[in-house]
């Protein structure tokens, strides 16, 4: 793949979602992604639903066809001494390492930071971070909002905390982690200095988002609450049920959004009435005006109160289904899904690199590898081994 990072190699040994969507995200900015998998299993992802079923194989996973892409894969048993030789070796031939095993792990293999070239850039994430009390718990994505903070402001107030519909904290450090990288990148090129370790903790991704949260707290004594989908200084504003089924997302909270949704509604009579004439006004009657907006978007369907909005220049937005996304005529002309190519299953669609240089075409990443797919490739490619060799270290289970 072309981009900015053309001729950078990133060695990706993460597992799940944060360290192999960091090192993904750079693969999709041009940069070389070499997965490095344990020979039996790979990737937990790799087992992870939803499946497809595939005739004379074992059911192959999408989660794993979208997260897997961009990159190549080999296997090398890093639990080894021999493994851990050749990762030093390919180490050696890399700009980036990408990993989330928990602290001490790659010190335990021989292949800790201190062991390898210091040009490398290596990007270290793990749930409570490389140092501090909590370093040696593990944890998963569900951890990372709930110590970082943000689980507590996700729901409703009246009822048990939500988790937001992705694992976000994984992804969210990943792309965190990904800038890190580049910082780190630009400054040994720059100024030709060595690398860095960089130290990316899963909660702290999420801790990094609670906005005005611990300041708050600091100079006001605020313990911040959740207040579902709408705000406690700002109405309207709400997910508003629609005639269809379907939650219509209106922010309205400005004076000026509030006068162009009286227009969108035909209830021009709202913006002189003393109930709702500012801000503040709204807000205190939070539940009077947010109501009135729900009992108009219940007389029309999701693409009617929309239409409405826009026409008054009022944000809004459907909440989509995967469905409204593959139909949508903006994301078509934008080619915010695009099919890639599957080893296992061909095309698969799916979406598109994110953000996009503008003037320059996205390349379509590869699809994701079969397990050691590479293995061979790039064993004889970047550490010139011979079919001998190789075959020696499989039968050795190295590889």
């Amino acid at each position: 793949m072309n981009g900015p990072l053309t001729g950078v190699r990133v060695l990706d040994l993460g597992t799940r979602i944060a360290a192999p969507f960091c090192a993904g995200l750079l693969g999709e900015m041009g940069a070389e992604v070499i997965k490095i998998e344990q020979p039996n299993g790979g990737d937990f992802m790799r087992e992870i639903g939803p499946f497809v079923e595939v005739e004379g194989a074992d059911p192959y996973s999408l989660f794993w066809a979208v997260e897997g892409r961009g990159r190549q894969s080999i296997t090398i048993d890093l639990r080894k001494a021999q493994g851990q030789d050749l990762f030093r070796r390919l180490a050696a031939t890399a700009d980036v390492v990408v990993e989330n095993f928990r602290p001490g792990t790659l010190e335990k293999w021989n292949i800790d930071p201190a062991r390898l070239d210091p040009k490398l850039v290596v990007a270290r994430i793990s749930m409570f971070g490389q140092d501090g009390p909590n370093s040696q718990r593990g944890g998963l994505d569900r951890v990372g909002i709930g110590y970082g903070g943000l689980l507590h402001l996700t729901g409703y107030p009246d009822r048990p905390p939500v988790r937001v519909g992705v694992t976000i904290s994984d992804y969210l450090t990943g792309v965190f982690t990904s800038q890190a990288v580049l910082a780190a990148l630009y400054r040994r090129d720059a100024r030709g200095g060595t690398g860095a370790v960089i130290d990316a903790a899963l909660y702290g991704s999420a801790l990094r988002v609670l906005e005005w949260t611990l300041a708050g707290y600091d100079r006001l004594g605020v313990v911040r609450n959740r207040e579902g989908n709408r705000l406690a200084n700002s109405a309207p504003l709400d997910n508003y049920p629609t005639l269809d089924g379907k939650f219509v997302c209106i922010v309205a909270g400005s004076d000026a959004n509030f006068q162009r949704l009286c227009v969108a509604m035909d209830r021009e009579d709202l913006v002189t009435d003393v109930r709702f004439t500012k801000l503040i006004d709204r807000a205190a009657r939070s539940d009077e005006i947010n109501g009135i907006v729900a009992d108009w978007t219940r007389t029309l369907v999701a693409t009617e109160v929309e239409q409405r909005c826009v026409a008054q220049d009022v944000p809004v937005a459907t909440a989509y289904t995967s469905a409204d996304i593959f139909a949508d005529p903006h994301m078509i002309a934008r080619n915010d899904v695009i099919g890639v190519q599957d080893p296992v299953i061909g095309e698969v669609k799916q979406q598109a690199p994110y953000p996009r240089f503008v003037g320059e075409e996205p390349s379509i990443p590869a699809g994701a590898p079969r397990l050691g797919e590479h293995t061979d490739l790039i064993l004889q490619s970047l550490l010139a081994l011979s079919s001998v060799e190789i075959a020696t270290l499989r039968e050795q289970k190295i590889v």
